[in-house]
């Protein structure tokens, strides 16, 4: 597998607040309106190996070509910032404002949409909810938690939440909405 992409036609007013909340959001508008407008990435995926290769550029242009093929105004997506795993305890509000001294943004996901012309619509601090036994966090992060509390752990971008008398982790994975104009 080089390169795997998944969307959804979505309906969306153009406003910032009406956009879906987050990925959870848009696959339950993507299947319970109808009339969309625009095109909803939610996943590119490049295997380890591959990364760094400029793929997942190709996958956001092929994306904005099928939203433009079925006449969609534009491609949204909730961009899953790349580097924001090194700062989980930092809002994604102020981590999307981040910026390089060449002007661009600091993460360099957000910097690949940005270079091909998006713009940042709002960052969505509860986008993916992610939940499971204590053990079966245990077990996804290789991490113990023994008490109940906020834990950062490998690959979150925020804080995993762990309550051992109900047994659960509770994890909201953010994400920074981005719009690419396909007209």
């Amino acid at each position: 597998m080089l390169l795997r992409a998944r969307s959804i036609p979505v309906r969306w007013d153009g406003t910032a607040d009406d956009l879906p909340s987050g990925i959870d959001g848009a696959i339950a508008r993507g299947f319970d309106e109808g009339d969309a407008n625009v095109l909803c990435a939610l996943v590119i995926m490049v295997p380890p190996g591959l990364q760094g290769r400029g793929l997942s550029r190709l996958g956001v242009k092929a994306m904005s070509d099928i939203a433009r093929a079925h006449g969609l105004g534009a491609l949204v997506a909730p961009v899953r910032p790349s580097w924001k795993l090194r700062y989980p305890l930092t809002p994604i509000e102020r981590y999307a404002t981040w910026r390089r001294d060449d002007g661009f943004l600091f993460d360099p996901w957000m910097r690949v949409h940005e270079r091909l012309g998006a713009e940042i619509l709002r960052p969505e601090p509860e986008s993916l909810r992610i939940t499971g036994t204590v053990a079966e966090w245990e077990e996804w992060t290789e991490t113990a938690f023994p008490e109940s509390g906020e834990y950062v752990f490998p690959g979150g971008l925020t804080t995993l939440e762990i309550d051992r008398t109900a047994d659960a982790g509770s994890y909201w994975e953010p994400n920074v909405w981005m719009r690419h104009r396909v007209v």
